[in-house]
């Protein structure tokens, strides 16, 4: 929504597991969020502090909204929520509408229709949100490393 919390975590998550596949020059990640609310803010601190204990640094991440160009350029959109997925729908123009999908429908382990928004609450909430972003992050890069075969062939 604010692209403080969810979306930067799910954003560095998923960029040291490219790194770490050796696949950062073929993916490209970045984050957004369906609100201006914090343009140009660091993720929340709770969100860095726990993202960090996992070994994630966040800190050189910035809060912007989606923009008419990231619909064009992207070939996935990832929505956190019912939520954000209906206000992306609302604005992507309708020869993108595929690009859009939420984060949990590449769970692995976890079954969860959304990644909870962890602002209101406590540290819990902010672990969950890691370990459900963890999960799909790694059934995310699943599924582009076999689009990316399928290309190749």
């Amino acid at each position: 929504m604010g692209n403080i919390c969810r979306s930067p975590t799910a954003h560095g998550v998923f960029r040291d597991l490219v790194q770490a596949r050796g696949l950062d020059q073929h993916i490209h990640i970045d984050s957004a969020g369906t609100h201006n609310y914090h343009p140009g803010s660091p993720p929340d601190k709770r969100s860095q502090k726990h993202a960090i204990k996992r070994g994630y640094d966040l800190s050189d991440l910035r809060a912007r909204q989606i923009s008419e160009l990231d619909y064009e350029q992207h070939d996935l959109l990832l929505a956190m929520d019912w939520d954000n997925l209906a206000l992306a729908q609302q604005d992507c123009p309708p020869e993108h509408q595929r690009k859009l999908r939420r984060l949990t429908e590449f769970c692995k382990n976890h079954q969860a229709a959304v990644v909870p928004d962890p602002y209101y609450g406590g540290d819990a909430g902010f672990e969950h949100v890691l370990d459900l972003i963890e999960d799909a992050c790694e059934g995310l890069l699943e599924h582009i490393q076999q689009r990316l075969t399928i290309n190749k062939s």
